[in-house]
């Protein structure tokens, strides 16, 4: 693979590492050697900490911006995000597909340390391979992991603790609502790759969605954070090949397509007993998907912000 994942994200961190106080972010080191940059669990954290976490996440391979709001009815901040290496930025890097578990601690990990790990069927699948000298990953989490946790990942992707760092971040918080909500691009190439449609298609990705009020707890936190991309986000990508073939996926990528389409994210976690794998994977996607094909000029949109739900869900 032409890029180091992990290299990428470790230089962007070291360019901020002078501003850490200022964005409110926290380094510290574990017992065990393994490294910590806590964006809002002991520290209130900070907005422009959130765009640098989903940078980070991205393995620096797009942009994250706070614009103003695009869906008038909401009044609030758009969170943008653009790449033009789409499968590196979102699915090898940014997807939060390795749960970390152990005793003491659970919490689903994203960033470059998957790429190292490599172990998900996704990574053989789209022939990504990369073994890094020391790696970062990023655990959405309320609170910080402990040496436990370090050696647990030690053993499963050899190498020592100390070359393990890990950036944590409650979802019911600032940086975490912010990194949550800049997956517009990523939730609509997992889509697409549960589709069977040819990711390898995808030349460039843009995605918007309205930033949610912060929640008093991560439950609601996750409600208002899923009802962000579910109902309110917009997804740009640009692609190659045919049109016939868009056409006939198209129906099938937006969230309205799924079954469970239609009230708030917490009342159907709740009438799942708050069990994610119950929920209808269908609904896991943005709210609109345009494809521009630069072959044939045409542009295909499927799929529509849903106003009605995020207020509901934003303000009841």
């Amino acid at each position: 693979m032409a890029r180091n994942l992990n290299q990428r994200t470790f230089d962007l961190l070291n360019r901020y590492r002078d501003s850490f106080a200022d964005l409110k972010i926290k380094e510290l080191t574990d017992s065990s050697g393994g490294k910590i940059v806590d964006f809002g669990v002991s520290t209130v954290g900070s907005l422009e900490g959130g765009l640098l976490l989903a940078r980070l996440c991205l393995s620096d391979l797009g942009a994250v911006n706070l614009f103003p709001l695009t869906i008038p009815e909401l009044g609030l901040p758009t969170v943008q995000v653009i790449t033009d290496q789409p499968l590196l930025a979102t699915l090898a890097s940014q997807y939060a597909g390795w749960a970390i578990q152990t005793d003491s601690f659970f919490g689903m990990g994203s960033g470059p340390i998957r790429a190292h790990y490599g172990q998900e069927d996704l990574f053989s699948e789209l022939k990504i391979d990369e073994k890094a000298e020391e790696v970062f990953g990023v655990i959405e989490c309320s609170k910080l992991p402990n040496s436990e946790v370090f050696q647990w990942l030690s053993d499963k992707i050899d190498l020592p603790p100390e070359k393990i760092t890990l950036a944590v971040t409650p979802t019911s918080s600032l940086a975490g609502y912010i990194q949550i909500v800049a997956r517009s691009v990523e939730t609509a190439l997992h889509k697409l790759h549960e589709l069977d449609f040819d990711l390898h298609r995808i030349v460039s990705g843009y995605g918007i969605a309205p930033l949610p009020p912060v929640a008093k707890d991560d439950v609601r936190g996750i409600g208002k954070t899923n009802d962000s991309i579910l109902y309110g986000s917009q997804v740009t990508l640009w692609v190659k090949g045919d049109d016939a073939s868009l056409e006939k996926i198209g129906p099938s990528v937006p969230s309205s397509a799924s079954k469970d389409y239609g009230s708030p994210f917490k009342e159907i976690f709740d009438s799942y007993n708050q069990d994610f794998y119950k929920i209808d994977p269908a609904l896991f996607s943005p709210a609109k998907v345009n494809f521009q094909n630069l072959d044939t000029g045409r542009t295909l949109s499927f799929g529509n912000p849903n106003i009605e739900v995020l207020k509901n869900s934003f303000y009841a």
